[in-house]
């Protein structure tokens, strides 16, 4: 499984990214937004620090108007991923970037057949977001379980299941344990999954013991 962080927090992707625990970033217009940075500014230095994907996120609900950010977008980097809804309007996008040799993810997916539609338009990536889901009493778990089922059932299917909106470590296992691709996750997270009293009581029964001899 590939670690994406969801950040545009430089010095912390740096950081992380030192011990190779970073694979990919993605950004929204939120994220973006909490930075107080310029946009380009922003997606330039993180591509900078990372050798992998970073998604950038367009703004406009129309095609055109997507596509003329996505323009604007490509042009930072070839790192660059460009981020369109799962609306009609995205999807042709999606096709549009494609069949162009340009990355897309499709973000804010909350169902099996978004993702099969987004599938069918060429989406390098899928983000399903779990979280979101399960706020308001779904079960976002099941939709990646159905969503990797579906996409193994057909093998020219290279979407990639990039799951989003992670709220806690098991969301991560579980995504792996079902063989998402990929887990986005804010980098707070991803320090939680390395936390375990049983190893902090070791080390320090360790450290104790040393100092007794």
């Amino acid at each position: 499984m590939q670690f994406f962080l969801d950040s545009c927090d430089v010095q912390r992707i740096s950081e992380l990214h030192d011990i190779g625990l970073v694979d990919g970033i993605t950004t929204n217009p939120s994220l973006v937004a909490k930075s107080g940075r310029k946009h380009a500014e922003l997606l330039k230095e993180i591509c900078s620090i990372i050798k992998g994907p970073v998604s950038a996120q367009v703004l406009s609900s129309d095609a055109s108007g997507m596509l003329s950010e996505a323009k604007e977008l490509l042009q930072i980097s070839e790192q660059i991923v460009i981020k369109v809804p799962s609306t009609w309007e995205g999807l042709k996008v999606c096709k549009q970037l494609t069949d162009n040799g340009h990355p897309v993810n499709v973000t804010l997916c909350f169902s099996t057949a978004q993702a099969l539609l987004a599938a069918k338009a060429g989406a390098t990536y899928i983000s399903p977001f779990i979280g979101r889901l399960d706020d308001i009493g779904g079960d976002g778990m099941g939709m990646i379980a159905d969503i990797c089922m579906a996409f193994e059932n057909y093998p020219d299917i290279a979407t990639q299941v990039l799951v989003a909106s992670v709220r806690s470590p098991l969301h991560v296992v579980e995504a792996a344990k079902i063989g998402a691709d990929i887990v986005t996750l804010p980098p707070h997270l991803l320090g939680q999954m390395l936390q375990h009293s049983l190893t902090d009581r070791g080390l320090e029964a360790f450290m104790n013991d040393s100092k007794a001899h």
